[in-house]
């Protein structure tokens, strides 16, 4: 059966959740969205791709910093309203030059920087 990009429900302003995640080590580096047009774009092309709110424009990650995201697989989840995007990632997925946008933690109830700046 060919997968239509309209199947899946999108929000009111017509964006889906996007989280990726690094296919080999399972770690969470990010959450961004994407349109209709971001998801045929990144199956077309193999580079993911979101939408930028801020922007009102098509980001394919990496296309200016080099940290390119390399769409390994595409999962859907149960209500088709949240995907995960399994990616080879090149170099940090943060803008802050991070591993992942997760580097804060709540721990014994203070927040605690838990990933350095990559090099």
């Amino acid at each position: 059966m060919a997968f239509d990009v309209a199947s899946l429900k999108y929000d009111t302003a017509g964006l889906i959740p996007a989280i990726a995640q690094d296919h080999r080590t399972g770690e969470v580096l990010m959450l961004a969205w994407m349109n209709a047009g971001a998801v045929a774009q990144t199956l077309a092309t193999g580079r993911v791709t979101y939408w930028s709110r801020s922007r009102a424009a098509f980001w394919v990650k990496g296309e200016t910093s080099g940290h390119v995201q390399k769409l390994v697989e595409l999962r859907l989840d149960c209500d088709r309203d949240c995907l995960l995007v399994l990616v080879e990632q090149v170099g940090p997925a943060c803008h802050t030059n991070r591993r992942s946008c997760f580097y804060r933690a709540l721990r014994a109830g203070a927040e605690v920087e838990i990933l350095v700046p990559m090099e």
